[in-house]
């Protein structure tokens, strides 16, 4: 630190810029520092929404497999497997995105036609049931890997805001505020030297006299 502090120009112009410097950093580590708490503060809320999902996906699943259960009781597993083989794929997942706080996190919803999720007309009401069921159980599912993502994606920029609080606070900000007593020192030393030097010009110039 006593070489690098060596190398700045003890002036009162390299004292100005690095005390701008100073409150510079000083304003960046409040931002950051707000930034950092109000995500934690998002993170905590998602981690709520994960256990609320999770809790409502085990439901609706076992809600899902009752009503399955039900229509095989009445339509015989041989029917609903040939179903099931006959059954259109669905549209897949379409992927969005979101923005909390300057972080981009991903929205994921299904595509699904209605249509094509099976293609028989005669078949029991249990069955529909099961269906629009287990399709609740995917958007709920969907949901859930949403805020899994949220989740890890915030906690990421919680610790990028950490580290670069903690480089304000630990590392550079006491590195300029040593280099401000620095030159504040050696700026009072010359002072020092100069009233000296005067006093002693004076006091030749007097006794010539």
């Amino acid at each position: 630190m006593a070489d690098k502090l060596e190398d700045v120009k003890p002036t009162r112009m390299e004292l100005l810029r690095i005390r701008k410097r100073q409150m510079l950093a000083e304003n960046g580590h409040e931002l950051l520092s707000e930034k950092k708490d109000a995500l934690i503060n998002e993170f905590f809320k998602v981690v709520d929404k994960r256990k609320e999902l999770r809790d409502e996906l085990e439901e609706v699943l076992e809600r899902s497999y009752e009503t399955l259960m039900d229509a095989e009781m009445i339509m015989g597993r041989r029917d609903i497997s040939s179903i099931a083989d006959g059954a259109e794929p669905l549209g897949g997942i379409a992927i969005e995105s979101d923005n909390i706080m300057g972080v981009t996190v991903p929205e994921l919803k299904p595509v699904i036609d209605e249509e094509k999720i099976y293609g028989y007309v005669d078949t029991s009401v249990k069955l529909d049931e099961a269906v629009e069921s287990f399709q609740e159980a995917l958007e709920v599912s969907l949901q859930l890997a949403e805020v899994e993502g949220k989740l890890n994606k915030l906690a990421d920029e919680i610790e990028k805001a950490k580290r670069r609080v903690n480089a304000l606070e630990y590392i550079y900000i006491p590195k300029l505020e040593a280099t401000i007593k620095y030159i504040e020192r050696q700026i009072e030393e010359r002072e020092r030297e100069n009233f000296v030097r005067r006093k002693k010009i004076k006091a030749m110039m007097e006794e010539e006299q």
